[in-house]
């Protein structure tokens, strides 16, 4: 599949699923690092599954190198910043956190003259980050001191998403498969992660048990998102791929509000239809640069 928008779309909704299950597996008691690792094994192996396949097998210099960084900033910094800050700040606020990745993506390929952005592109990001600014500032009025630390730090998350999602197209080894690198990357995060957990809390699987259904709907989320994620790198460029963010966001505050009693005041939903805004326009713009291309 090579369709930018449906890509996309597919990829921003299986990631949007990591928040209200991150919520759920928080409250499960699990170990946030070891839900990381849990998530990055099974779609891992899954996606080497696949590529196995799917894919042709060829020697790439420098594949393993590549797959490690992007592993520790893609993967390992962002989700454990993600499942950890969840429970104090909510899923759907720590989802709008992520959907400001665009613009960190945008300056950075700016910067480095990796596949930036046009105008009108450029618009539709700063849109979506003026409403997800609204977003957090009205949020972050019903926060205690506890939460606004949690917040400050979650703000990282954006920061390390750009940095991957620049760094993966500028560092892609050449003739690596999509699908190949999406497995490497993921199974290269579970040691760190492991290593994390057992800093953290100890590496005690029994919090796992009671909720297989959950660690089932985690693992199939993860799976298909890695299945498109790395083709919408290819595909679409970094500033394309972060719209991920926007898409996700949506799903991460829809499940948030529809099944886990989570409650906003209407600054947020104002915000919600800003980003909504950007969104539209951001990928109106792209779509129009890549039917050019």
């Amino acid at each position: 599949m090579n369709r930018p928008l449906a890509l996309l779309l597919i990829t921003g909704l299986a990631f949007g699923c990591n928040f209200p299950l991150g919520k759920l597996a928080a409250a499960a008691g699990v170990n946030p690092a070891l839900w990381a690792a849990v998530i990055c094994s099974g779609a891992g192996l899954s996606v080497l599954a696949a590529s196995v396949i799917f894919e042709e097998r060829h020697a790439v210099p420098g594949l393993y190198r590549y797959a490690a960084i992007s592993s520790v900033i893609s993967n390992v910094i962002p989700l454990v910043l993600t499942f950890a800050a969840i429970p104090h700040i909510g899923s759907g606020l720590a989802a709008i956190l992520v959907a400001t990745s665009p613009v960190a993506t945008a300056l950075l390929s700016m910067l480095l003259r990796v596949r930036p952005p046009g105008v009108l592109g450029l618009l539709g990001i700063g849109l979506g980050l003026t409403g997800a600014v609204t977003i957090i500032l009205a949020r972050n009025t019903s926060l205690g001191a506890a939460e606004q630390h949690w917040l400050l730090l979650a703000s990282l998350i954006p920061l390390c998403l750009g940095v991957g999602n620049v760094y993966r197209t500028m560092g892609w080894p050449k003739g690596a498969e999509p699908m190949r690198l999406g497995a490497l990357i993921n199974l290269s995060a579970v040691l760190p992660l492991i290593l994390l957990a057992w800093i953290w809390g100890g590496l005690d699987l029994s919090p796992l048990a009671p909720v297989p259904w959950l660690v089932a709907g985690q693992l199939v989320a993860s799976t298909i998102m890695y299945l498109t994620f790395f083709r919408l790198q290819a595909v679409g460029g970094p500033t394309y791929l972060s719209q991920i963010g926007y898409v996700a966001a949506a799903v991460g505050v829809g499940v948030g509000v529809s099944f886990l009693g989570e409650r906003y005041p209407p600054m947020v939903w104002a915000g919600i239809a800003i980003v909504a805004a950007g969104i539209a326009l951001t990928t109106w713009a792209q779509a129009r640069m890549l039917h050019r291309s």
